[in-house]
């Protein structure tokens, strides 16, 4: 005999009636405080509960709740053998200098590369595809865009939103090279996400210019989709793709951040962030070198993860160790204040793996994404 919110379960009969015996307000109320991958679960019982998680009044229900949570931080890992993992890591200070990992809401063999988000979705890449995931709801969803050929290539892939027909899209930047990206050539696809959506390619303008992207998006707004890329070894610039129009810019960073490098491409350390509501260039190559505060970093190399909601740069070591933690550095005061990160397993510790960050907001809007 199984067990249905503490009732027995003889048949699909007496499940609907049972079911349909709790009030709407009690049985939303008791779903929307699980965590979103036991949601994910409850959505694969039956068309009745699916229909109800993915309807407006849940979606709704589960935004108010969402809105008087403080925003999460998660960690993606990735080890050299492929094995992932998705930690959700809450504040346990009220000055937020202190996080713990929740190990209820963290996910073994989710998790990828290059972590964007836009609307508390994910969206980050694994080998050859894009995988989405909602935290609220526990919905994954994987996008993949069938191989070029080409023996080196690189792949990104990136979400944006447009406005005038609600549609939240993917952008997938496919480039192909030979060494030192000599023979450049790059092409770029979008996915819409919604129900029996499909791969199309991106025209490109006269004046394009094929480019490699090295750093992850950058957006907003949502409608805009921002990257850094080179388009040889000395000449970066920012690629501004309109998630409407579908229409790819590019704009040449400033030659100044590059002067004293003999190959850019190969030296510069840089990432695209949002300050004082705009897109800047943040280039930290020297960080190393040149602390601000050098009792908070020693000589540990820090590389950007993006900001916070206040607009201060996330800082972290290149490798996860014990005592993990991140710097959040203050552009205007300049000024580094040090989080503590807890509850990390111990296996991905002093290893080789790959780790991304973004401190997320997941009280915006609640999306139920569609098959």
């Amino acid at each position: 005999m199984g067990c249905f919110l503490g009732l027995p379960l003889r048949t699909k009969r007496r499940r609907r009636r049972y079911m349909s015996e709790i009030p709407l307000d009690l049985l939303v109320e008791i779903l929307i405080k699980l965590p979103g991958k036991y949601l994910a679960r409850l959505n694969c019982v039956s068309k009745q509960w699916s229909s109800l998680i993915s309807s407006r009044y849940f979606c709704d229900s589960l935004t108010r709740r969402k809105q008087q949570q403080q925003p999460r931080l998660y960690m993606c890992l990735v080890d050299e053998g492929g094995q992932r993992a998705l930690l959700s890591i809450a504040s346990t200070s009220p000055d937020n200098t202190s996080f713990v990992v929740d190990q209820d809401l963290s996910i073994q063999g989710m998790g990828g590369y290059y972590l964007n988000d836009l609307h508390g979705l994910m969206c980050f890449s694994m080998g050859k595809t894009a995988c989405i995931y909602n935290p609220s709801t526990g919905q994954h969803k994987a996008r993949h865009i069938a191989e070029q050929g080409q023996t080196m290539y690189i792949k990104r892939h990136y979400i944006g939103y447009d406005p005038v027909d609600s549609q939240h899209k993917l952008l997938c930047t496919i480039v192909m090279y030979s060494d030192r990206l000599f023979n450049l050539k790059s092409e770029h696809w979008v996915f819409v996400l919604e129900a029996g959506g499909s791969w199309k390619k991106v025209v490109s303008h006269e004046n394009y210019r094929p480019h490699t992207a090295f750093a992850r998006g950058q957006s907003i707004s949502g409608s805009v989709v921002h990257y850094l890329a080179w388009h040889d070894m000395y000449t970066c610039a920012i690629v501004r793709f309109d998630v409407r129009s579908e229409e790819l810019t590019t704009i040449i960073a400033p030659e100044d951040i590059r002067d004293d490098m003999s190959i850019p491409a190969l030296e510069m350390r840089a990432e695209l962030i949002e300050y004082g509501g705009k897109i800047a260039i943040f280039e930290h190559s020297n960080l190393r070198t040149e602390p601000c505060q050098r009792h908070l970093v020693q000589d540990i190399e820090l590389i950007v993860k993006g900001t916070t909601q206040d607009g201060k740069v996330i800082l972290a070591p290149v490798d996860v160790h014990s005592g993990f933690y991140i710097l959040c550095y203050d552009l205007q005061s300049n000024d580094l204040s040090k989080v503590e990160i807890k509850g990390i397993p111990h296996r991905w510790f002093d290893k080789d793996c790959y780790f991304d960050l973004r401190l997320m907001n997941e009280s915006e809007r609640v999306i139920y994404l569609e098959t």
